[in-house]
């Protein structure tokens, strides 16, 4: 196998990205005026009025093949005694080169905007354990609310009778209805589709995945439909180019909540009340027992069915994959790795904090 030049060259630029991503993170305000605010609305529209209207995942074939490519590329290698092996490396890496060239530019360079806190001008500062039993107690109410609303009794769990597809309808009216109040959140040109590794997405403990090659995104039909509109939403959140997950649930919670329909709406403070409790038995276990005895008996077997369910596909393989995600989230300005999820917990509490005043004040 010939040596090209061309795989030289991208090979040799690869490390030089690297290096550039490293000055390129230092300075969030040129990301978020020149990138996230400036040409990537326009490359997330082409891909998503593009690939939108195809009912099913091109990513989903992309990563297919890719896998293909590569057990291929490795069958290949070791069948012929790794003959002309450098020249078949420079070639594999000058690939590599290229995706992290577009990775960065399509979706990932958003990982280095400046934070939605900062953009929704939220004083964002330590919180206590007062303030999120507070906010806590709160979203009980609200939850307990709408799963009485719903079930018209407070031992029943939720059912969430609308099909898959209906249901990345109503997310987008969310959205538009969150656009009213929160200009720089809205959502244009819809591209949410059910992945078609929906079973291998299971297995490995994925609700859902933004694919940044083609600005789909993507949701895991087979999750329980109680928690199904706030992923839709979580991912639509990185669509529009909020790629930390704890901005992305939050940004997710925000348009379930905004949605006219009442099992959004459940979704929306389901998915607090699970980030909120959570945290809050980190900081006093007896508290957060407290707290979910005032939670409707409905709910509690809401989330005891939800645990089974992921109980069911839990594998040897799956925390070998979280670690693989960790260090990728890691290396991408989430220090807390996948723990990044669960500091969405300062937004509900700046958001909540905030809604309060504003209610005071009318």
């Amino acid at each position: 196998m010939k040596l090209h030049k061309r795989h030289l060259i991208l090979t040799i630029f690869l490390p030089i990205q690297m290096l550039l991503m490293k000055l390129v993170a230092k300075n969030p305000a040129f990301i978020e005026q020149y990138y996230s605010n400036g040409i990537y609305p326009y490359i997330a529209s082409f891909f998503r009025i593009t690939l939108g209207w195809i009912p099913f995942s091109v990513g989903d074939l992309l990563i297919a093949f890719a896998i293909f490519a590569f057990i291929r590329f490795i069958y290949r290698l070791i069948k012929t005694r790794f003959k002309n092996f450098f020249p078949k490396i420079i070639h594999f890496t000058a690939i590599l080169s290229l995706i992290y060239f577009c990775f960065y530019l399509f979706w990932g360079l958003n990982y280095y905007r400046e934070p939605l806190a900062k953009n929704l001008n939220y004083q964002q500062k330590k919180y206590t354990t007062a303030q999120l039993k507070k906010v806590t107690n709160h979203i009980i109410e609200k939850l307990n609310e709408y799963q009485f609303k719903i079930t018209k009794n407070d031992t029943l769990k939720v059912e969430n009778p609308c099909h898959q597809k209906e249901m990345y309808q109503l997310a987008v009216a969310g959205y538009d209805n969150l656009s009213e109040d929160f200009p720089q959140l809205k959502y244009v040109h819809s591209s949410v589709k059910s992945s078609l590794m929906s079973l291998l997405q299971t297995y490995n403990g994925t609700a859902g995945y933004l694919n940044p090659l083609t600005g789909e995104a993507q949701v895991n039909d087979r999750i329980p439909k109680t928690s199904y509109p706030t992923t839709t939403c979580h991912e639509m959140a990185h669509q529009i180019g909020f790629a930390a997950e704890n901005e992305a649930n939050f940004v997710g919670f925000l348009a379930a909540n905004y949605n006219e329909d009442i099992y959004f709406k459940y979704a929306s403070y389901r998915m607090a009340f699970s980030y909120c409790i959570s945290e809050l038995r980190k900081r006093d276990r007896p508290l957060s027992r407290e707290l979910w005895e005032n939670v409707n008996k409905g709910i509690v077997k809401d989330f005891d069915a939800s645990y089974a369910f992921w109980q069911n596909y839990s594998n040897p393989f799956e925390p070998i994959l979280k670690k693989g995600y960790n260090a990728y989230l890691k290396a991408n300005k989430q220090d807390k790795g996948v723990a990044s999820y669960n500091y969405v917990v300062d937004l509900f509490i700046s958001y909540f904090e905030s809604e309060s005043k504003t209610k005071i004040t009318q």
